[in-house]
């Protein structure tokens, strides 16, 4: 089915780039020109050091060009469980990473003048039952704990920020906001490029074999020697790497765009819900609604793949024109089994990093200077990146078309469930 995506019709010019061709070398190769992959060779190129990234496609091209532009602060987890998780240092350095990974990409944006209107109106959270409410406060309590700019949210201000009714109310997240992906990642190709940095595309790796004491990455016109390797490819691997894909999911996000002018959200701030299959929205600089949630797992076949966001578009905004969408698309969101990055070292000299989880165009971007410092050398016990492990696939993971099904079907349950609760 042709998809008729919102950020490709309104991003900023596609970045002009060539084919590798021939043989090359670099200090630092990168596989993918998402927003980890930029942001990783945009810091090492201001470093000097000699980085070229091998892109499938073109930048942005995968998850980073498809997603909500929804800017949200922070890991999914907080400092208890990741202290849990890490030991005391690098849980709380993982957690201050997260906290600041907003205020990093929005510093970032500035600093190199990227036109991906950006805007930081806030990110609201918001519940339709007790148990969402609750998980709301003790969300906001955690932050403000930490000093975060946030503060709860009664039925009637949701509804007078977001215009939808049904609400018990939210909380709201003073370091989101919003960009049009596609232009982001866009104009960390070009700002990488001019710090030095090569980006050739389409250039798909189709091998990478030892070489004397670094790797040798081919592609179908070329081939790049490099003494490390970064795969930074998150919802898709392919089969580049042995068992690589089998340690994430691969999931589909839909989304769905009106007309220009749609009236809704005038204060700019992005939006999501606490279900457990999630909901978002928000609106474009042209004031396009964009609504958003989970697909299937596979691509769009058809306008039946779509009903899902045009349901909840009309349930939230009623008054609105019954038209059929402007815009439809879906894009793959990489996510691994406990919501928190993964780094593998696959060999020596070769690690892929799996961060997206749904939250990844903050912290994505945001990890390049840490990323940046490995690929050079730096020991990972000393950077705000998860621990460094070998492969862990998931159990069964042939089979996830079955139990992210039946998963999906327990989690919307538990979530009628939390809304038949009495308040």
């Amino acid at each position: 089915m042709r998809q008729r995506s919102l950020w490709q019709e309104t991003a900023t010019p596609a970045v002009s780039l060539r084919p590798l061709e021939g043989a090359a070398e670099a200090e630092v190769a990168i596989i993918g020109a998402g927003y980890t992959g930029l942001s990783t060779a945009l810091a090492l190129a201001e470093r000097g050091v000699a980085v070229t990234v091998l892109e499938a496609e073109a930048p942005g091209a995968g998850a980073s060009g498809a997603n909500g532009g929804q800017v949200i602060p922070g890991l999914k987890h907080f400092v208890p469980d990741l202290v849990k998780d890490f030991g005391d240092a690098l849980g709380r350095r993982l957690h201050q990473a997260g906290a600041l990974d907003t205020d990093a990409l929005f510093a970032l944006i500035d600093r190199l003048g990227i036109d991906c209107d950006a805007t930081r109106a806030g990110w609201l959270q918001v519940a339709d039952n007790p148990v969402a409410l609750e998980e709301c406060r003790q969300r906001c309590r955690a932050w403000a704990e930490w000093g975060a700019p946030v503060r709860m949210l009664g039925p009637a201000e949701v509804r007078a920020i977001t215009g939808a009714a049904g609400y018990l109310g939210g909380w709201i997240d003073e370091r989101g906001g919003s960009v049009q992906p596609l232009s982001l990642a866009r104009g960390l190709a070009r700002a990488a490029m001019a710090a030095g940095a090569r980006v050739h595309a389409p250039s798909r790796v189709t091998a990478i074999r030892p070489d004397g004491a670094g790797w040798r990455l081919e592609t179908a016109t070329g081939a790049l020697r490099a003494r490390r390797v970064l795969l930074a490819t998150n919802a898709a691997p392919g089969r580049l790497w042995p068992g690589l894909s089998h340690t994430i999911m691969a999931v589909w996000s839909f989304q769905t765009a009106t007309q220009p002018g749609a009236g809704v959200l005038p204060g700019g701030q992005v939006v999501s819900d606490t279900r457990r299959v999630l909901r978002y929205w928000r609106r474009d600089a042209a004031g396009r609604l964009v609504v958003g949630g989970k697909g299937r797992l596979r691509a769009p076949r058809g306008p039946g793949d779509f009903t899902v966001p045009e349901r909840m578009r009309a349930r939230l905004y009623p008054a609105l024109p019954d038209q059929p969408p402007a815009f439809w698309w879906g894009g793959r969101v990489g996510i691994t089994p406990d919501r928190l990055p993964r780094l593998f070292r696959l060999a020596e000299g070769v690690f892929a990093v799996m961060q997206d989880n749904g939250k990844g165009v903050a912290w994505c971007t945001a990890a390049g200077p840490a990323l940046a410092d490995l690929m050079a050398g730096a020991a990972p016990e000393d950077l705000a990146l998860p621990p460094v492990t070998p492969l862990r696939p998931i159990p069964l993971h042939p089979f996830r078309s079955v139990y992210a099904a039946a998963g999906s079907l327990y989690f919307r349950a538990r979530d009628a469930l939390d809304r038949a609760r009495p308040a």
